[in-house]
C-alpha cells in the first residue's frame, strides 16, 4: 500500500551529452592522444616539434555523414537521435515498444525502422538505450555483431548486462567491432584493447542531481496534498486534480 516513486527523464540530458562525448572519443583517438601528450613533460622547447611529428598516429574520423543506429527510442534514445541528426549524422532508430509520446518528439531527420535487422548492416555507430530485463539482457550478442558493419563502434550507456561479454571480446579481436564505449565496466573490461570505459558518469552532473531532487519533491507533494500518483513504480498513474475546497471525493 506504499506508493514508490522514481524520477524518469530527470537525467536524460546529462546522459545524452555523455553519449555524444562517447561518439567523439571513439572517433578521434582523444584519450590515446591525451595520454601520449602527458609523456612530453621534460622535453622543453622540443614539445612543438614532437607534437607535429607525433600527431599523425592519432588520426581519426569525423562523425558528420556517418550513420548512427539507436536502439531504444525513449527518454534518452530520442534526444540522442535528435542531437546526432543535428550534428549531421544519418540516424536510424528502432524501438519494439515505441510510444506515441516519444514518437512525437523524434526529429523528422531520424528514420525509424520496424525491424532491428534492417538497421544493423547500415550503422557505423550503434548506441543502446533500453532497460535491462529478461528480454534485453544479452540482446547484443554474436548474432547481432555478425549482422553489423565491419569496423563499427558500439556504445552502451544503458546497462552492462545488455551486451554479451564473450561475444564482445570476439568481435573486438576479429575487428568486426572497432571500438566499444561503455559507462558500465565489468571485471573483463579493463585492459581490453579498443575499449573506452567511464565509471557510470551518465547522471553525474550537478544539473541532473538537482533535476532528480526537484522532481522527487514535486511528486511527493502532489501525492500527499492531492492524492495524485505520477511516476510510481508499483501503482498506476492516478490524477485526481488539485484539492482547492474544504471537501473532496476520495477513492
Amino acid at each position: 500500500g506504499i506508493a514508490v516513486f522514481n524520477t524518469p527523464g530527470a537525467n536524460a540530458n546529462a546522459v545524452k551529452e555523455l553519449v555524444i562525448a562517447g561518439l567523439l572519443l571513439a572517433s578521434r583517438k582523444i584519450v590515446p592522444g591525451i595520454e601520449w601528450a602527458k609523456g612530453l613533460k621534460g622535453t622543453g622547447a622540443e614539445v612543438g616539434k614532437l607534437v607535429e611529428k607525433g600527431k599523425s598516429q592519432f588520426k581519426g574520423c569525423e562523425i558528420i555523414g556517418k550513420t548512427l543506429g539507436v536502439i531504444g527510442l525513449g527518454g534518452i534514445g530520442v534526444p540522442v537521435a535528435n542531437a546526432a541528426a543535428s550534428l549531421g549524422m544519418k540516424v536510424i532508430g528502432y524501438d519494439a515498444y515505441l510510444s506515441v509520446k516519444n514518437a512525437l518528439h523524434i526529429s523528422d531527420k531520424v528514420q525509424v525502422v520496424e525491424k532491428l535487422d534492417d538497421m544493423l548492416p547500415e550503422c557505423d555507430f550503434l548506441t543502446v538505450h533500453v532497460h535491462a530485463n529478461d528480454a534485453t539482457n544479452g540482446m547484443i550478442n554474436g548474432d547481432t555483431f555478425a549482422k553489423m558493419k565491419d569496423g563499427s563502434v558500439l556504445l552502451n550507456y544503458a546497462r552492462a548486462s545488455i551486451v554479451d561479454t564473450p561475444s564482445l571480446k570476439e568481435a573486438l579481436e576479429s575487428g568486426k567491432l572497432r571500438k566499444y564505449v561503455t559507462d558500465f565496466p565489468n571485471e573483463d573490461m579493463p585492459g581490453l584493447p579498443n575499449v573506452i570505459l567511464t565509471p557510470h558518469l551518465g547522471a553525474s552532473t550537478m544539473e541532473a542531481e538537482d533535476n532528480c531532487a526537484v522532481m522527487a519533491v514535486e511528486e511527493m507533494m502532489d501525492y500527499i496534498e492531492n492524492g495524485n500518483i505520477t511516476n510510481s513504480v508499483n501503482f498506476p498513474a492516478c490524477h485526481m486534480g488539485t484539492c482547492r475546497g474544504a471537501n473532496r471525493l476520495a477513492l
